[in-house]
């Protein structure tokens, strides 16, 4: 073992879980480093809180004098808390949080100085925006940008400052954040769901679209992850010969927590409950030293930025228990890759789950709805639910043993199959008598019996039904909730109004009664989104084949993805909805191209250094060893050397071929990489890094872990898999 590897895994060796008090219930310090209404209850005149819940459930404007209330009375809670500084704390195209820290100090003269936090530094700031991704929204020059509150997302404290959670613009109004086109989506969908609410119930006034995220990661101590230079750079390992164990026993899944991952996860939700962020679920997840944590289901905004904080802190807990998060959809090859699965529904103030069939007609009525429609707007924007979740990352992940295909298909199982195959089957037009009660009773009245566990769980597929929610399970472990849920809610909402239209039309043309005119409807999306619904293996070539035949798209690669986001219908679908103009949806495909481009020009760069710098030189003399015993064995036994030293001259010759190729594909990646840079049009440039240098990758891994094999584990110089994964 090296010096390097074996330093690292003594230090991993005398690692002790650290000790974390947990004195009180979980109840008790729940969001008790939030500004919620519990608090501002306490610090907020009876006008400033009227105003911020206004804001919160009826999306009000508040008064910049309100404004100066509110931040007095944050002001002092937070410091009451102990913060002694403030941040507009928000979420640039970089996919990473983003924070900038003022003091409450401020100076008034005679040497005096007192804590000022006002109204004005609540409400808006002005960060430099010009070194954020921007996708030519803004020049260099033009730095200005402005970060504005969210109400709607509490503040919290954290690190001894006082977060508050925003949006971020330019200065000409063009969003440069996730956050803002994902609140736009979210009226969007609240108020086309509203819409066809009031067909069953008058008393909806809003409709909120929930999101429960399941966090996938791996833990790796520190040590180790640091004596591997691709994680360190790119999140994952792009050499290492697999384990002779790795998950094939499934021993790891839901198995017993080690007690160095207990105590982490322990001091993670203890952090996450005093930020209001309602994790509960925790396990071992398939691959060794492979985790998950899941919260209970939140408004999908709160949920979204909870996520994102909850992957910040993530980090920051692990190194107090010298751990290192990889949270890369593929770190390890040839074990599972982590997701990030986005369990989605739409829940009315009235309390009721529009994707939870009821007792009543009316109700599976208004279930069969939503459901019908949510799968028609699947199968209309289905390369654009694929774009949301495209990534240099996830494409490693994606259509592997444990991840949905890059195909899009809806799961809902054989019973909701059996449901909508006798919806179809109903005459088209003014339904009879006989239809009507039919309908009711051997259709919409067996909902509910249907609704416990209705559904088996489909591991394969990206967006599967489960109860009364649908589990969009292809998003990755890196990514950002807002992306994939801004995109969702967008087309759900661009399904709903156009159902409505459909719907008032034959009411109004045809003089069709409302449960006529909505079955009609609800029929005719049943056949028109057929392709969609599939229920068998997506991991199979067969499927990949049938797919094709119904005209599915099948994007394997985040270049070709990536295409339908400049589409003509994509930039106006975003537009009409208000959620995106084309400004903001052309920079956004610009920005996730040269992020392609970076990530894979990144690695390429890695992948050239450990071969050439690390692998060769130690294969090399590890050759010289065995070339020094052969010369040794040819000392004594003369003319009989051969017949002692085969199988050293086999590895000699093993070990020049493997040398040979590596530097042969390292020359070729080169070459391609300068090739592609030197184009100025960004999708083409994407597509060469995409077709011309990453293929090398596999070339040279292949070789490198070959030689891992052959070469002596002592001079070996990078940490190997069967230490990453399983020191505990």
């Amino acid at each position: 073992m090296s010096t390097l590897r074996f330093h690292a895994v003594k230090a991993s060796l005398k690692r002790e879980p650290i000790k974390i008090n947990e004195e009180k219930r979980r109840s008790e310090i729940f969001g008790e480093n939030v500004f919620n209404e519990a608090s501002m209850r306490q610090y907020l005149t009876k006008t400033a809180l009227n105003s911020v819940l206004e804001a919160i459930e009826k999306g009000t404007k508040i008064d910049r004098i309100v404004a100066d209330h509110i931040s007095t009375g944050m002001k002092e809670w937070a410091i009451s808390k102990g913060a002694t500084h403030y941040t507009h704390w928000f979420q640039p195209l970089t996919g990473a949080t983003a924070e900038k820290h003022d003091a409450f100090f401020e100076t008034i003269g005679d040497g005096l100085a007192i804590e000022k936090f006002g109204g004005n530094q609540l409400v808006q700031q002005e960060p430099d925006a010009s070194s954020f991704p921007n996708g030519g929204i803004r020049n260099t020059f033009e730095a200005r940008g402005y970060t504005a509150w969210d109400p709607t997302s509490p503040a919290f404290i954290y690190d001894k400052t006082l977060c508050i959670p925003t949006v971020f613009v330019s200065y000409t109004g063009e969003a440069l954040d996730f956050k803002t086109p994902l609140l736009r989506a979210l009226q969007a969908v609240d108020n086309a769901a509203v819409a066809v609410c009031k067909y069953f119930d008058k008393n909806v006034k809003k409709v909120n679209a929930s999101l429960g995220w399941e966090q996938e990661y791996f833990l790796i101590d520190s040590a180790l992850a640091l004596s591997r230079p691709d994680i360190q750079l790119t999140g994952r390992t792009v050499f290492g010969h697999s384990p002779a164990k790795g998950q094939q026993l499934d021993d790891h899944y839901f198995g017993s927590i080690p007690a160095r991952a207990m105590a982490y996860m322990r001091d993670l939700e203890h952090e996450s409950m005093l930020l209001g962020i309602p994790v509960k679920t925790r396990h071992n997840e398939v691959a060794p030293n492979q985790f998950e944590l899941a919260p209970i289901f939140e408004e999908a905004n709160l949920a979204v930025d909870h996520n994102s904080l909850l992957m910040d802190i993530m980090q920051k807990i692990a190194k107090r228990h010298n751990f290192t998060v990889l949270m890369h959809e593929k770190p390890f090859a040839g074990v599972n890759g982590s997701g990030k699965h986005n369990n989605w529904s739409l829940s009315t103030n009235t309390g009721v789950n529009l994707l939870s069939p009821g007792k009543t007609p009316m109700s599976n009525l208004q279930f069969l709805t939503f459901f019908v429609n949510t799968i028609k707007a699947v199968q209309t924007h289905e390369e654009l639910i694929r774009a949301a979740i495209a990534s240099a990352s996830n494409d490693h992940r994606l259509g592997a043993n444990e991840a949905p295909p890059a195909i899009i298909s809806v799961f809902i199982g054989a019973q909701l199959t059996k449901v909508l195959n006798e919806l179809e089957t109903v005459t088209k037009g003014k339904l009879s008598p006989k239809e009507k009660t039919d309908l009711k009773l051997n259709v919409v009245g067996k909902i509910p019996e249907i609704l416990l566990d209705n559904t088996d769980r489909n591991r394969t597929s990206s967006f599967a039904f489960t109860g009364n929610k649908f589990e969009f399970r292809a998003v990755g472990s890196t990514a950002n909730c807002a992306k994939p849920m801004t995109v969702l809610n967008t087309v759900v909402a661009k399904q709903l109004m156009d159902f409505k239209e459909e719907v008032d039309a034959l009411i109004e043309d045809k003089g069709m009664k409302k449960d006529d005119a909505i079955f009609n409807v609800l029929r005719e999306y049943i056949k028109t989104s057929k392709a969609i619904l599939f229920e068998g293996n997506g991991y199979s070539e067969d499927w990949e084949k049938e797919a094709k035949k119904r005209g599915l798209s099948n994007n394997k690669t985040t270049p070709q993805a990536l295409k339908i986001k400049k589409a003509k219908s994509t930039i106006a679908l975003f537009d009409s909805l208000g959620v995106m103009n084309d400004v903001e949806s052309m920079a956004r495909y610009e920005i996730e191209l040269e992020d392609y481009i970076y990530h894979i020009q990144i690695e390429s760069r890695v992948v050239g250094d450990l071969a050439r710098n690390h692998i060769i030189p130690t294969a090399i003399r590890y050759q010289n060893t065995l070339i020094e015993n052969v010369q040794g064995l040819k000392g004594i036994y003369g003319d009989q050397f051969k017949t002692y030293a085969k199988a050293q001259l086999g590895l000699i010759e093993l070990i020049s071929e493997h040398i040979e190729a590596i530097n042969t594909a390292v020359t070729d990646m080169t070459e391609a990489r300068k090739t592609a840079n030197k184009h100025d049009d960004l999708e083409q440039k994407a597509e060469d890094y995409c077709e011309t240098v990453k293929p090398h990758f596999d070339v040279i891994r292949y070789h490198c872990d070959k030689l891992e094999i052959l070469v002596d584990d002592e001079v070996w110089p990078l940490t190997k898999y069967r230490e990453l994964l399983f020191t505990k």
